[in-house]
């Protein structure tokens, strides 16, 4: 677990998509882990959830557990897969449990304002 480091991610955070805002918090995670950028989590609470739908795709990391994935649903689009959580971590990374966290694209931002 030393290459994975979490921290209080600092100011706030938005994730937007389909010109709708789906997070917004000041209670964000960064996670850090090994060469790659880091990545936000958001508490489940801090996140509008109406716009995710759950989907049937998973995924394992040996460092964090299995993740759980989410569709994020607009009026204007679907995106499949756009969002994951770790619904019950790995004890080194619990803090990230009820958090998800976005993949960045030329459709959702991800972004400190």
């Amino acid at each position: 677990m030393s290459d994975i480091t979490i921290q209080k991610a600092a100011g706030t955070w938005t994730v937007r998509a389909g010109g709708a805002v789906l997070a917004e918090s000041r209670n964000a995670l960064q996670l850090n882990e090994g060469d790659h950028p880091y990545v936000v989590y958001f508490p489940r609470g801090d996140v509008a959830m109406a716009f995710l739908d759950k989907t049937d795709h998973s995924s394992h990391c040996p460092k964090k557990g299995d993740a759980s994935y989410y569709s994020i649903i607009t009026k204007s689009t679907e995106l499949a897969n756009a969002a994951w959580s770790y619904e019950d971590p790995f004890p080194g990374v619990a803090e990230i449990k009820d958090h998800l966290a976005f993949y960045a694209s030329e459709f959702v931002t991800v972004e400190r304002v």
